[in-house]
């Protein structure tokens, strides 16, 4: 069970722009799967949101060669962190989005991504019945020995984190932040934002069967959730390289976090942030370094 009152560690790098996100994310998918396939040499499982996401993963392929490292696309398996209700080919879509910025440009065979069964789409009760599914076919087809092997389910988890603190799917003050099922992935009708049906992964699978867990966010509209979520931060020694700068940010417990995106705290405590400059503004005191912000 998810420790609610041990302060959580984590990293948390700061850019210069949106623009220089990518070079920082990619080095940190790098060595997630460098470390998952250490483990398990088989497959390499990723979890993948959508909204501006997908954008930022078009030269991942190319920041592979670029570092000398084999991605093994035949070993990846793509899941989705949350996914809209609508069929593929809906501009709503994150797989679409996923699709068009990276999936297509890499040789993942089909069978390993995972998209939601879009003939449930007319069920009466689709998010239940998608969500259901959906679990069944991601986390439930390994053998009985595999499945006690594996301690995780995910290997790395890259979400996103709303103005509003919203990650996935999974709102403030929503009822499935409190969801004790056990479920893996969870559905939801009431969206705040359109479409109000979909899947998410839930708190559970996100904190207990996730190994790593990679958050991004650029913008003056994140800077009130990073100041929030955030117990105290400081700059690691020796750690401002160029554009970069790496930080040790530590989280308020999760009693006291209002936002979803702060209650994610994986159980190995792997852990990043990723933001910009003008995503962190209200955490600067001054331009050298991050003071407590008790």
């Amino acid at each position: 069970m998810m420790n609610t009152t041990t302060p959580l560690i984590t990293g948390l790098y700061v850019v210069h722009s949106k623009e220089d996100i990518p070079e920082t994310l990619f080095q940190l998918l790098h060595q997630s799967l460098i470390d998952a396939l250490q483990d398990s040499p088989s497959e390499f499982h990723i979890a993948l949101s959508g909204g501006s996401l997908p954008s930022l993963l078009t030269a991942l392929p190319q920041s592979f060669a670029s570092a000398n490292i084999d991605p093994q696309w035949h070993k990846w398996r793509v899941i989705l962190a949350d996914e809209r209700l609508v069929p593929s080919s809906h501009p709503d879509s994150n797989l679409k989005a996923l699709k068009e910025c990276f999936l297509d440009k890499v040789p993942i065979p089909a069978e390993n991504i995972y998209g939601i069964d879009e003939s449930l789409l007319s069920h009466d009760h689709p998010s239940m019945d998608i969500a259901v599914d959906y679990e069944q076919r991601v986390f439930s087809n390994d053998s009985e020995e595999e499945q006690r092997r594996r301690v995780y389910l995910l290997d790395c988890v890259l979400l996103g984190f709303g103005p509003d603190g919203h990650t996935a799917s999974l709102f403030p003050n929503h009822e499935l932040l409190e969801d004790d099922s056990g479920k893996l992935v969870l559905g939801i009708t009431d969206s705040p934002k359109p479409p109000p049906q979909r899947i998410t992964l839930s708190m559970n699978c996100l904190n207990e069967r996730s190994r790593n867990v990679i958050f991004v966010g650029a913008g003056e509209s994140k800077a009130p959730i990073l100041r929030d979520i955030f117990k105290r931060v400081h700059m690691e020694a020796n750690q401002h390289d160029g554009q970069v700068k790496k930080y040790v940010a530590t989280m308020k417990d999760v009693l006291h976090q209002k936002y979803p995106c702060g209650m994610i705290r994986p159980k190995d405590r792997k852990l990043v942030y990723i933001t910009d400059e003008t995503g962190a503004q209200d955490l600067f005191t001054d331009q050298q370094c991050f003071c407590s912000l008790l």
